[in-house]
């Protein structure tokens, strides 16, 4: 196995994504980890789906830079076709490059959307993901 098979490799690992797995992803530009993108695609054997799909998702995957807007409406949005125990990572640029987003302003977004915040990761050497989940009490009384 190749150096960055290996990479590939880990970063589907770091995300939590099962072969099969259902994966939408939205906020796509020039600018996206096209390798995190193609590890995603050979975890699941499926193209990712994009913001038009109407099937029921297991993983939303967000790409979102400082200038894209209200994160808070988007990830209402990325709510809608959430699975119940689906998972939202908000992928952001790293510090220090163009487009990143301070992570006080995800914490703040977070709970106005109806979310909770459980990890963030390393995802690449230009981005970095955070983990979000509709909370537990969420859940029960849909």
């Amino acid at each position: 196995m190749a150096a960055g098979d290996a990479g590939s490799t880990d970063v589907a690992d770091k995300l939590g994504i099962d072969a099969g797995a259902v994966v939408q992803e939205l906020g796509w530009d020039e600018d996206v980890d096209d390798d995190l993108r193609a590890a995603v695609e050979a975890r699941t054997g499926s193209d990712l789906l994009d913001e038009d799909a109407d099937e029921v998702v297991e993983i939303v995957l967000l790409w979102w830079r400082e200038d894209d807007g209200d994160l808070v409406d988007t990830l209402m949005d990325a709510i809608g076709p959430l699975a119940d125990n689906g998972v939202i990572w908000v992928l952001t640029p790293k510090t220090g490059r163009p487009g990143h987003v301070e992570p006080s302003d995800i914490a703040e977004a977070v709970p106005t959307a109806g979310l909770a915040q459980t990890s963030s990761i390393s995802v690449g050497p230009d981005w970095s993901g955070t983990r979000l989940v509709a909370p537990k009490s969420a859940k029960t009384k849909r």
